[in-house]
């Protein structure tokens, strides 16, 4: 079963969900079409258990997180480097998920969005608590910015290569700064 999503996740994404047949996914795994029926229902079945996988992913994420001492924006930072992290190592994964997401029918979208909605509103809470401790500016709206830090994190599937001149955790890192930075309520960078 993982073989059929992995070959599914990069048909969709060579091809567009719409543009993809079963036959062709059929190919890519090197079975009859009607064998593959034997393991899946439809074609919209392939789609939402690969972005249910990346939201389960994400979700188990949030735990790691969760489970990190330290301040509100030291978490900010796991957050960042966890995310950044695993868009990287799932980069098709993550392609089929922000083209073809809206492929889903209402219901399975609903799953979906809400599990963004929890995924996102974590960050949220996280900068939330981080500036009533003071390590991020009061004038920040928790709302906004973690859409701009989530928007920069999740282009990373559109430019990154595996085997470039930085590594996947050196990436990740480097955004880690960048957005701690953004964000911290120093009075040389920033004046509420």
């Amino acid at each position: 079963r993982q073989e059929i999503l992995e070959a599914a996740a990069g048909v969709f994404h060579e091809k567009g969900y719409k543009a993809t047949s079963i036959q062709g996914i059929a190919d890519a795994v090197g079975i009859l079409k009607g064998s593959l029926y034997y393991y899946i229902t439809s074609k919209e079945d392939l789609l939402f258990e690969i972005l249910e996988d990346v939201h389960q992913q994400g979700l188990r994420n949030l735990e790691r997180i969760e489970a990190t001492v330290g301040t509100p924006i030291q978490r900010i930072r796991a957050f960042v480097t966890l995310h950044v992290t695993h868009n990287a190592e799932n980069l098709v994964k993550m392609a089929v998920f922000f083209h073809d997401f809206r492929s889903l029918g209402a219901e399975r979208r609903k799953i979906i969005v809400a599990e963004r909605d929890l995924y996102d509103g974590h960050l949220r809470a996280l900068i939330a608590e981080a500036q009533k401790d003071g390590g991020v500016c009061p004038d920040l709206d928790p709302k906004l910015t973690s859409i701009e830090i989530l928007g920069m994190m999740n282009w990373i599937y559109q430019w990154y290569r595996p085997g470039g001149s930085q590594s996947t955790a050196e990436i990740a890192e480097t955004m880690a700064d960048f957005v701690v930075a953004g964000l911290a309520c120093d009075p040389a960078t920033h004046t509420p």
